[in-house]
């Protein structure tokens, strides 16, 4: 450890082992690609719940796209001071602490009988732990253990959210349908509470901690010390890029790219198909193809974002996801068929490939605030995400139809595409 100290403070990296291991930095991130597996679970439940609720405690689909809401909310909220909390506490105390939260908020719902319950337990505990990892998490990872591949990276971190969804969601539909609802919300917390020793056991804070520089640096990088003030940290980097007009253009692109996908597809096509007399195991597998290909489409987009202007990237992805938006009134029917399956693919590959180009887009402009800046920017997502998942509920309760709010959506995606293409460069980049 003396040495590793000495180096350190020389700022060059330790002579490297003999052989050709891989690098410490890709099991640091298989580790994290698994955790964020683990806590996709909680995030495919909601939307199988919608109807299973409305039928046992007769609570209106708007009621219950309030505690949908409320945790999509918090989700995003939660972020910023997430990511700084993790520069001042550690990753894995952060990640595993909310990991816990999770599992005691979805466990406990299986104990409700009112819906401030309901908003109390899926809303805000779930909400707050969810919020306290997810994309914040995924980020401070990249920024800390990469310097080369981060593109490729975040995409595959980002695509592990997908691949939760493909595995969580045809069991979980299997089992609100032959079982109810409660032992799915049990699965959920005991999904989220296992991965609770792996990211202990496993995860490391910075590359410091092992003696190794990040991933593709020339030179060793020290461990920072703790940061105090969180909360203060977190909040000054939001007044400082609030200043700045491509933190608003982020912010606006981004709240519609969480309004038309957790806010709409991933709470409300279940429950759309379902209307169409689709049933929901269909409506469900359905969900999880979209996670098949959103795995390739995000990544491929953090390989895209490696090399090619990331402010078109966006355009082209709201865009064409706008497009398919205002396609979905005309294919929803009691069965699958082959237009709903394009849609589905289409839409997988474009679900979060806005991720990766956001994401560089707060590195290149906001520097080592970069990770800070980008979970206000989640929080604008999530709160887009929120309202969407809110309105949604009151839609249908009002127009018997979610129609409107389909179309609705694909006019916000050209918005966004718009915004997307006016982001100015950053001045290091002129």
């Amino acid at each position: 450890m003396s040495q590793i100290t000495e180096l350190s403070a020389r700022g060059t990296a330790p002579a490297p082992a003999r052989g050709r291991r891989p690098h410490r930095a890709w099991s640091v991130a298989a580790v994290t690609f698994l955790t964020l597996i683990g806590a996709a679970g909680f995030a495919s439940l909601p939307g199988l719940l919608i109807d299973p609720l409305h039928a046992a405690f007769h609570w209106s689909r708007g009621t219950i796209g309030f505690a949908v809401s409320v945790n999509l909310a918090l989700y995003g909220l939660t972020a910023p001071f997430a990511a700084a909390l993790m520069d001042r506490f550690g990753i894995r105390r952060v990640v595993a602490a909310a990991l816990t939260l999770i599992a005691v908020g979805a466990g406990l719902t299986v104990f409700m009988t009112a819906a401030w319950q309901l908003v109390l337990l899926w809303g805000v505990l779930v909400g707050l732990g969810s919020g306290s990892m997810a994309l914040a998490f995924a980020a401070t990872v990249t920024n800390r253990w990469f310097v080369a591949r981060r593109g490729l990276v975040t995409g595959i971190l980002t695509a592990a959210g997908a691949s939760g969804q493909l595995v969580f969601l045809p069991l979980l539909s299997w089992i609100v349908e032959r079982y109810t609802w409660r032992p799915a919300a049990v699965t959920v917390a005991l999904a989220a509470l296992a991965v609770v020793p792996l990211v202990w056991l496993l995860l490391r804070d910075h590359p410091a901690d092992v003696g190794l520089a990040p991933y593709g640096a020339t030179e060793f990088v020290p461990k920072p010390p703790p940061q105090r003030g969180a909360a203060r940290r977190a909040l000054r980097a939001l007044r400082s890029a609030a200043g700045t007009g491509p933190f608003w253009l982020l912010s606006g692109t981004f709240a519609i790219c969480g309004a038309t996908t957790n806010g709409l597809v991933k709470t409300h096509f279940v429950p759309a198909a379902h209307d169409h007399g689709m049933p929901m195991t269909a409506a469900a597998s359905l969900l999880a193809v979209i996670g098949v290909f959103d795995v390739a489409g995000t990544i491929a987009s953090g390989w895209f974002t490696d090399r090619f202007d990331t402010r078109r990237l966006l355009g082209v992805y709201y865009g064409l996801r706008g497009v398919s938006l205002m396609f979905l009134p005309l294919l929803l029917a009691d069965s699958v068929h082959p237009p709903m399956v394009f849609f589905i693919v289409f839409y997988g590959l474009d679900w979060v490939a806005t991720v990766p180009p956001t994401i560089a887009l707060c590195r290149e402009h906001y520097g080592e605030d970069g990770a800070i800046v980008f979970g206000w920017v989640l929080a604008a997502h999530q709160v887009g995400a929120a309202l969407i998942a809110f309105l949604g509920g009151l839609a249908r309760d009002a127009f018997g139809t979610y129609d409107p709010v389909w179309c609705a959506s694909g006019a916000l995606c050209a918005v966004a595409a718009l915004m997307a293409l006016v982001i100015r460069r950053p001045r290091a980049a002129a």
